[in-house]
């Protein structure tokens, strides 16, 4: 208890310092007529963006947008020969700081990756102590720049939103640090709840069988991909799953039938052999939006981050954040046709690598996707090929043909963290090695290497990997 006092102490005291200097920020920005935002396209950059583009909106700011894929040095050069009067960087911009200042590019960057170099007006949890992986998203730290400009509180649903598509919740089965602070000012605000709850995705929208179809954390052996099955294992239980010719939903069912799936789905795990540490994944702590309404995707955090990965990642950025900024008529009704869409290239991008495997090296596995998956995507279908693979105890490395280069999406498990690996400085070290470049976090991170050194790429990247291994172990 004294422990986690003295944590909480330190976080409130990091909160404080954090404050001081988005207080800065925002008032570097009070002294401008225009701001253009520059954002990622995944669902932390357009909750990011939704953020700072609401609070500019609401302080009669003019602003413009832009979504980018990665923010290279081709990208910062159109910017920079646009000569925007004031530009916010969010949940990107960390890794370049001294490119942007080399520009001459008056900005604000609000970032939670690994910072590279010094920027005057560089808003990042690392900067302060904290862990940008896991203690505050891109989204939560533009949320408190945002908090800086106005009263803003009700964004902090975004924020929240955003950390989850960032799976920052994972590492700890809730969102600690900072995220945790930005958590509360929102329940107090009377905008979020959280509770503890079963963690397969889709509750407030799929019927109860899909969530077990779907489910790939953990995978449920015998269940995961089989509909009939079930469908089966239900009928097993009692629990009517259709009602009035209409399929029932996680939030369709009494708490007496919550309980009763959650039983029979831990006795099942305890009979496939499921390690009790994966068994218990399937409770955790989920976040509910209650300015949304109870059965659209918007409602549960997890399912509006999915919801936005499927509109920037098809070049359909403005929807995503018109979605973001509170359109709940054509945006919403355009962004469920993306999601659509959207789950319909996962199940292809995972029937690719079924078909085709992974290659195995001493350290790591990759799939090499060519043009088959659309680059924007190859990340999350290597997250999601951990069901499929033979050996779950590598990280999976995936390959995409994108415009002038190789686009590399590493992914890995929290085992493989405390085991010492850590992907973004893997990826940031080897890309640079063969002329790319790429970062991010430890357990997810990107990279951009030219066409021709892929191989080459691959056998560094492993033996990095190695390297981060025998370190860990004191074997090196």
């Amino acid at each position: 208890m004294r422990q986690q006092r003295i944590s909480e102490r330190v976080m409130t005291e990091t909160m404080e310092a954090f404050r001081k200097e988005a207080d800065r920020c925002a008032e570097e920005i009070r002294k401008h007529r225009s701001v253009h935002i520059v954002s990622h396209i995944d669902a932390d950059g357009l909750t990011s963006a939704g953020i700072i583009c609401t609070a500019l909106e609401r302080g009669n700011f003019e602003y413009t947008t832009r979504f980018v894929k990665q923010l290279d040095e081709k990208a910062l050069d159109t910017i920079a020969d646009e000569n925007h009067e004031f530009v916010v960087f969010t949940d990107l911009g960390s890794g370049m700081c001294e490119q942007i200042k080399a520009r001459g590019i008056s900005a604000v960057v609000s970032d939670h990756h690994q910072p590279q170099g010094t920027l005057d007006l560089h808003l990042n949890p690392h900067l302060f102590g904290a862990n940008g992986s896991y203690e505050l998203s891109g989204s939560g730290t533009t949320y408190l720049l945002a908090s800086a400009l106005g009263k803003n509180r009700d964004l902090s649903s975004l924020a929240i939103v955003g950390a989850v598509g960032d799976m920052q919740h994972l590492k700890m089965g809730q969102l600690v640090g900072i995220n945790r602070l930005i958590l509360e000012e929102g329940v107090q605000g009377g905008h979020l709840e959280f509770k503890k709850d079963l963690t397969l995705f889709g509750k407030q929208t799929r019927p109860i069988y899909k969530l077990l179809q779907y489910s790939s954390d953990p995978y449920l052996p015998g269940l995961t991909g089989n509909e009939e099955a079930c469908i089966e294992f239900l009928h097993a239980l009692n629990i009517r799953y259709s009602q009035d010719e209409r399929w029932r939903r996680w939030i369709d069912l009494e708490v007496s039938e919550k309980q009763k799936i959650v039983s029979g789905l831990f006795q099942y795990c305890l009979k496939s052999g499921i390690p009790s540490y994966r068994i218990e994944r399937l409770i955790g702590e989920v976040y509910v939006l209650l300015n949304e309404r109870e059965g659209t995707e918007m409602r549960d955090a997890s399912e509006f981050s999915t919801l936005l990965n499927a509109t920037a990642r098809y070049d359909h950025a403005d929807i995503g954040l018109a979605v973001c900024m509170g359109d709940r008529e054509n945006a919403y009704e355009d962004a469920k046709k993306l999601l659509a869409e959207h789950r319909q290239n996962l199940v292809n991008g995972l029937m690719y690598v079924k078909e085709n495997g992974v290659t195995q090296l001493e350290n790591m596995q990759y799939f090499d996707a060519g043009s088959q998956i659309k680059e924007t995507i190859v990340g999350i279908i290597a997250g999601m090929s951990s069901t499929i693979v033979e050996n779950r105890n590598l990280p999976i490395i995936a390959f995409a043909n994108t415009e002038g280069g190789i686009k590399v999406s590493a992914r890995g498990t929290q085992d493989l963290i405390r085991r010492g690996v850590n992907l973004s400085e893997a990826m940031s070290t080897v890309s640079a090695e063969v002329g790319g470049a790429g970062g991010g976090h430890d357990i997810a991170a990107g990279a951009t290497i030219p066409v021709n050194m892929k191989e080459e790429f691959a056998r560094k990247l492993d033996h990095f990997i190695g390297e981060q291994l025998r370190r860990k172990t004191g074997t090196g």
